[in-house]
């Protein structure tokens, strides 16, 4: 209400100004109602059509937007500020976000049968760190024996060096003993680049250096040093439509996994989404018995909170 007032008392002065007292009344009582509303699109509406209507006083027009977008950055930039001061000011176990979901899967490669799927996400935005947790699960009982038991958690903190470039730190744990290990902890520091990073549209890249310690089901346990390189792509096509795009590679000497997981996601009803993904993971070297490619189509749905 303020901002408003502030925009609008800002535009009356500029109408009260003598010299610019030719402007007809209802075309200056159709752009205050305009800029009291503080929409700059319906403001920017209005200005056109005054000028169409009014090409004689397009200066007094021009005059009165010109003080509106003043008046209205300078709010903004309030705006930004008083945000930025609450998120500071909040306390570890506030601002977080998540998303739980649950389904049911298909699996082809090292096991092939259906199955239930869960999954947790949680997120917080600060001014300079950004944290993620995420948590998934697939099992599977098919004639009374286990034929899918795959697990994975991580920890995915941020720090913002700049409006492109941060810092970033992984910690990840896996458990997939049909892959032919038992667990699988991945630990990686680097740095991330955001290509892009607008609600509508999130493209960003992370590399840096991983460390990997693997328990074999039937091998003896290995530390791996490897390159960690990875893709995170969000586009949201219309309100209800969002496609995602998320690949990793853990380049090494011996095993190499790559990983890719692809979904698209439709708004049901208020946070309630549907999503349909597809994950492809592939190791190039893996234990004797196991598969090279392994691939899980999940359809799930996911309430946000």
């Amino acid at each position: 209400m303020f901002a408003r007032t502030v925009v609008f008392a800002c535009c009356l002065a500029a109408a009260a100004t003598p010299a610019r007292a030719e402007l007809p009344g209802p075309v200056r009582a159709m752009l205050e109602a305009a800029m009291r509303t503080d929409d700059a699109k319906a403001v920017d509406a209005v200005v056109k059509a005054a000028k169409e209507t009014q090409p004689q006083d397009s200066a007094e027009i021009d005059a009165m937007k010109q003080k509106f977008d003043d008046a209205h950055t300078l709010v903004a930039a309030e705006k930004a500020e008083n945000e930025r001061e609450r998120v500071l000011a909040a306390r570890p176990l506030q601002l977080w976000k998540g998303e739980g979901e649950i389904g049911a899967f298909n699996t082809t490669g090292n096991t092939e049968s259906a199955g239930v799927s869960v999954g947790l996400k949680l997120e917080r935005v600060g001014v300079y760190w950004q944290h993620k947790l995420q948590f998934t699960a697939d099992y599977q009982k098919t004639s009374g024996v286990v034929s899918r038991e795959q697990y994975l958690a991580s920890y995915n903190p941020r720090y913002t060096l700049s409006d492109r470039f941060y810092a970033y730190g992984l910690v990840q744990y896996e458990n997939d003993r049909f892959q032919g290990y038992t667990s699988r902890y991945s630990l990686s520091p680097g740095f991330g680049y955001r290509v892009y990073n607008t609600d509508d549209l999130k493209l960003s890249f992370e590399g840096g250096p991983a460390l990997r310690f693997t328990n074999y089901v039937d091998e003896p346990q290995r530390t791996t040093t490897s390159a960690l390189g990875s893709l995170d792509f969000a586009w949201r096509a219309t309100r209800a439509i969002r496609l995602t795009q998320q690949a990793s590679a853990y380049v090494e000497d011996r095993n190499s996994t790559f990983t890719s997981t692809t979904a698209i996601e439709a708004g049901m009803l208020k946070g309630l989404k549907a999503r349909l993904s597809y994950r492809y993971e592939h190791d190039s070297d893996p234990p004797d018995g196991s598969r090279r490619t392994d691939t899980l189509s999940r359809f799930t749905l996911v309430y946000g909170f």
